[in-house]
């Protein structure tokens, strides 16, 4: 079954894939941003976790309400979870020095593997769009892969913002 997946998947969806893992492996790479720029990617990413709950979902509150908690909890609880150890803030150029990490790699790649076994899975089972618990737990693991991703940016602006206090350890 697996494999009959796989063959009717359409090619564009491969052709994101494959510059999504592009767009993550860039992150690896030691790079300088501006402060707006180290939140652009989470908060596309965000809004691509709300559209994709609300795209499956559009008539549950329960997968909007796991949306939403899943967010809150990785704002709250995240930090220390995804902080860029080694970023640096530059006065002079207005910059932050940001090292490569591989964790955005992986945050992509979990919401784009949601998005795809959530649309194989409506596509085999259609009355799971109708399941709290699916719904729920779907919209949860949205609102947590992004909230990390967003909890990652935001902790960087912190830092330009505040220059003498160094990121969670």
């Amino acid at each position: 079954m697996f494999i009959a997946i796989v063959r009717h998947t359409p090619i564009w969806v491969w052709g994101l894939l494959a510059m999504l893992i592009a767009l993550g492996l860039w992150q690896t790479r030691d790079r300088e941003m501006s402060p707006a720029r180290v939140t652009t990617l989470p908060l596309v990413m965000l809004a691509l976790s709300l559209s994709g709950v609300l795209n499956a979902f559009a008539h549950s509150t329960v997968a909007v309400a796991g949306w939403a908690v899943g967010l809150a909890a990785a704002l709250a609880l995240g930090r220390k979870l995804v902080a860029v150890r080694g970023a640096a803030w530059s006065q002079q150029a207005g910059r932050l020095y940001v090292p490569g990490s591989w964790l955005p790699l992986v945050l992509i790649v979990g919401l784009f593997s949601i998005k795809y076994l959530v649309g194989a899975s409506l596509a085999l089972h259609p009355a799971l769009a109708t399941d709290t618990a699916f719904t729920g737990s779907v919209g949860l693991a949205y609102g947590a892969f992004s909230g990390l991703f967003l909890t990652r940016g935001l902790s960087l602006r912190h830092l330009a913002k505040h220059p003498g206090r160094a990121l969670a350890a």
